[in-house]
């Protein structure tokens, strides 16, 4: 490695060209670039059979996937949700004019906290929108237990978690929805791209409308819909991607254990548990600065670290509760977001990518 080769918090893992080309050469063949297209098709079948999900329905993107949802299931007034994560998560809630209202975060893996949800129920709720962070699963079945008691929708954002098993099964199983986003920066990519999981035909036949402009047939609108269809490229790439991803979630595996052994005994720096019964992705792998047990600061550290050409990134920081168009809400006052608002101010997600060289992983725990 270049001694002055930067290294980024993540590098989108990609095949060979040689073996995209062929899927390329079938779509100038067929002429056929979008709606619901063959290889859209393909890859819905071949993600809920890899993921263990009962039905799929492929997005442009994540956010598309967050707006579709709300309106699928009819969300209105308020939705609980999490300071803690990308501001996409609480802008989807925005745009459908609903109202979030943040409720702070466990600290063992930056959760949703399920126990100070009912206070912050009101008659206007009507859904919680939590996030499995970092791809750790959130407490569903107590989550679970709050939705029945109140009559709540539970919708995930599960941007994070492609590939990641609770119990057995997959997290996206879990809830009324689950949201995931296949980004250039995620495990799994189609360039951009997102997906919705549901549980019924029902539901993925009005989530299919939805993102078709509403359309049911040739000259029948059901619903005020939206364009958000994922392209045939993108689905194309999904389904070449998707050959590749055992074994690049291995090498997030190796990488992230390596990190754990490595500083596992560095003074001021924590790390989050690996949680139980669950079968990682590895997406992230974030570390927590005490700066009085470390001696610097998380920002020094983090400016330290760019100085060296190692450009981790401080997900989440700030807190979306922070953010100008939100902060002026009840809910985002500091005051009720104690958790939250420490770990933001100590954490830094270190560079994790499949290509991620040993030399690399060597450089970045000596600095640290």
């Amino acid at each position: 490695m270049p001694e002055n080769k930067p290294i980024y918090v993540t590098q989108p893992a990609l095949p060979e060209l040689k073996d995209f080309i062929p899927y390329l050469e079938q779509i100038w063949e067929n002429k056929i670039l979008t709606n619901n297209g063959p290889f859209h098709q393909q890859l819905e079948k071949e993600l809920a059979a890899f993921l263990g999900v009962p039905y799929i329905s492929l997005f442009a993107n994540g956010t598309l996937a967050l707006l579709t949802a709300l309106q699928v299931l009819r969300i209105t007034g308020e939705v609980i949700t999490t300071p803690y994560s990308f501001v996409a998560t609480t802008h989807s809630l925005w745009w459908n004019n609903i109202k979030p209202v943040f409720v702070d975060i466990e600290p063992e893996y930056g959760n949703l906290d399920p126990e100070k949800i009912e206070a912050a129920i009101t008659p206007k709720t009507t859904a919680i929108m939590p996030v499995h962070v970092y791809g750790n699963p959130c407490k569903v079945e107590r989550m679970q237990e709050i939705a029945d008691t109140y009559g709540l929708k539970v919708i995930y954002d599960a941007a994070h978690t492609f590939g990641v098993n609770y119990n057995g099964q997959s997290i996206c199983n879990y809830g009324d929805l689950s949201i995931l986003s296949f980004h250039a920066t995620k495990v799994f990519n189609t360039m951009e791209g997102g997906a919705i999981v549901c549980h019924d035909a029902a539901t993925k036949k009005r989530i299919d409308y939805l993102k078709n402009f509403g359309f049911a047939g040739e000259t029948k609108v059901m619903a005020p819909g939206i364009n958000s269809k994922m392209n045939e490229m993108q689905a194309a790439l999904g389904l070449l991607q998707l050959k590749g991803y055992p074994q690049n979630a291995e090498k997030r595996k190796v990488i992230a254990e390596t990190y754990r052994k490595e500083l596992a005994n560095v003074k001021g720096i924590s790390l989050l548990d690996e949680p139980e019964n669950t079968d990682a992705n590895h997406a992230y792998f974030p570390i927590f600065i005490d700066e009085k047990e470390y001696g610097m600061s998380r920002d020094e550290l983090y400016e330290k670290l760019r100085q060296s050409n190692v450009f981790g990134r401080r997900y989440f920081y700030p807190l979306i509760s922070e953010f100008s168009m939100y902060k002026s809400l009840d809910s985002a006052r500091p005051a009720n977001l104690p958790i939250a608002s420490k770990m933001a101010n100590e954490v830094i997600c270190l560079p994790i990518y499949p290509e991620l060289e040993s030399d690399s992983i060597k450089k970045i725990t000596a600095l640290l």
